[in-house]
């Protein structure tokens, strides 16, 4: 009987914050550079990789992504996978270290390899598929992967990182008040580290400012 409660509770919260990672994903999206769009829907989608193990990350990305599809996006199929490898390049890894080391280390250090992670896996498949779903010569492609591509990734990996790690933790703490998450789940979240928060708000800002420049505001 509890197991089914935790059961219960468990698809709720993910329910919840699928749910939630569509929402941003519609409401957040600033374009950044050609068709390249950021949004924050990996920040949610890792924490509950964070809370419930990779696979969480997984199936969140892939429902999402199936939404995302058939509402707002109009890159059919090849769009799905992109995302899709996206943000699991980046939030699966990031989930799984951290579930192997459960501390404020793990975290950084899960989140770190996820962008790198995420940076190569795009680099190689927007050379792959890009081509076939925005109609681009492979030439062209080639030609934008270090001018374009790379720093998209990398500012949106950085982003993403930064915001997780100023997130995690409140929004556990509310789960966990809420009565949502076992005390023992919130109790492994990393303790509150301010050299942590201040190197994660540091990030962000540098790569706010990058993008304004990019797109020429500043």
């Amino acid at each position: 009987m509890e197991k089914r409660k935790l059961d219960t509770k468990k698809l709720t919260v993910l329910a919840m914050l699928a749910a939630l990672s569509f929402i941003v994903m519609v409401v957040g999206r600033i374009p950044v550079v050609l068709f390249l769009k950021y949004d924050p829907k990996d920040v949610v989608i890792t924490i509950a990789g964070f809370i419930y193990g990779p696979m969480s990350s997984f199936l969140i990305s892939a429902v999402v992504s199936v939404v995302e599809m058939f509402t707002v996006s109009d890159t059919g199929p090849w769009g799905l996978l992109m995302n899709v490898l996206a943000t699991c390049a980046f939030a699966c890894p990031a989930a799984y270290l951290y579930k192997k080391r459960h501390d404020q280390k793990g975290a950084m250090l899960g989140l770190g390899i996820g962008v790198v992670l995420m940076v190569a896996v795009m680099l190689l498949w927007n050379y792959l598929i890009t081509p076939y779903y925005m109609g681009y010569p492979r030439a062209a492609v080639a030609e934008l992967l270090i001018p374009a591509f790379l720093p998209f990734n990398l500012l949106k990996g950085g982003i993403n990182a930064a915001v997780t790690m100023l997130l995690y933790k409140p929004v556990v703490t509310a789960l966990r008040r809420a009565g949502l998450v076992p005390k023992s789940q919130s109790q492994k979240a990393p303790g509150k580290n301010w050299g942590a928060l201040l190197v994660s708000l540091v990030v962000l800002i540098t790569c706010v400012l990058f993008v304004l420049v990019m797109k020429g505001i500043i």
